[in-house]
């Protein structure tokens, strides 16, 4: 039987995505997974056929089922392979992971911080917590070439550490965005202030990539019950500071009801200079997704034996370009200078990386 290095246990919505980003690295893989359709080439009939020969299993399922799962791998599962889990909460799946597999069979509990939509929109850098296990200590290191080589950066994080970063942030922004949500804030307005434009990506982005993972989110997480109520009783505080206001109030307001400038005392000038520059930051980062996504397209345009270069497609673009740029007010002959540029900084890339 031909060895494969990875063994994907779950093709669900992340596992199809790690799929998908293995095969771009190169790297080939088996995957199984008795309620998702896993591609032809790559499907295994069972558990004992897919680790068979596998140097890593990567086990792509809900952390409620992560135990089950582990215990059905057990029986085919070698002290020379190396199990990894993916779940967003890590002192439970270590938990499973010590329980089941022990000093026997070396394994590391990770976190990847990107999803599916993350790698469908090229988002760089891909970021992945990785808890490394005492008792297995070169494991951590073999896991971290493994992600390495996916064009991931890795972070070393204990799992009650990894948790209460989590908790503070992936928990609370889920329950944030779902009070929104349930609040019918903002939902369907025809307009809205920059400062809600931002909260309405973060819910989209929330709704798009993993919605369906908020209860595991909120109840895996020992440490996001804490983080939730602190936040209530915070909001609690404010409401009713609020509430107990006279209508026309004169009186200064208070420490709880002003939010904390980043600095103070800094020029217009230098504030406008930092918005700037901050402007400057993501659109950079819009271009080397953008790269990535070019680079993709000139995989596909190999494959089906098109040229790289498009001149139809390239003055479409560049009408639609300038009409979007009428629409918003700017200098569209401008903007077509930009995007000229834009598209040969493109080409240069699916040429040189393609």
């Amino acid at each position: 039987m031909t060895r494969t290095r990875v063994a994907l246990v779950g093709y669900g919505r992340f596992g199809g995505a790690l799929g998908a980003l293995l095969t771009e690295s190169g790297q080939d893989y088996r995957a199984y997974d008795p309620y998702a359709e896993v591609p032809e080439p790559h499907r295994a009939a069972d558990l004992r056929e897919l680790v068979t020969g596998a140097e890593l299993v990567v086990v792509t399922v809900p952390v409620p089922r992560l135990r089950a799962v582990l215990e059905a791998l057990r029986p085919h599962l070698s002290p020379e392979q190396l199990v990894l889990d993916v779940g967003s909460v890590k002192v439970r799946p270590v938990e499973d992971l010590t329980a089941v597999l022990g000093s026997e069979v070396p394994w590391v509990g990770t976190h990847p911080l990107f999803g599916p939509l993350s790698l469908a929109m090229a988002e760089r850098p891909l970021r992945v917590v990785v808890c490394p296990n005492p008792l297995h200590p070169g494991a951590a290191e073999r896991v971290r070439r493994f992600y390495e080589g996916l064009g991931c950066e890795v972070i070393e994080q204990t799992p009650e550490g990894h948790d209460r970063v989590m908790a503070h942030t992936h928990a609370i922004t889920f329950f944030v965005a779902k009070g929104m949500i349930d609040a019918g804030a903002g939902m369907d307005m025809p307009f809205a202030p920059a400062s809600f434009k931002a909260l309405a990506r973060t819910i989209a982005i929330v709704r798009s990539d993993a919605g369906h993972l908020f209860s595991a989110i909120q109840r895996e997480n020992p440490f996001a019950p804490e983080a939730r109520r602190r936040l209530l009783e915070a909001l609690g505080e404010i409401h009713r500071e609020l509430e107990t206001m006279p209508a026309q109030a004169e009186a200064p307001e208070t420490a709880r009801l002003t939010i904390p400038a980043l600095e103070t005392g800094e020029p217009e000038l230098r504030e406008t200079r930092e918005h700037i520059d901050q402007l400057d930051r993501e659109l950079l980062g819009l271009l080397a997704r953008r790269a990535q996504l070019a680079q993709r397209a000139a995989r596909v345009k190999e494959k089906a034996g098109h040229p790289v270069v498009d001149p139809a497609r390239e003055e479409a673009l560049l009408a639609a370009r300038r009409a979007w740029a009428s629409e918003q007010g700017l200098d569209a002959e401008g903007v077509e200078s930009i995007f000229h540029a834009i598209l040969r900084f493109s080409r240069r890339s699916q040429l040189t990386k393609g």
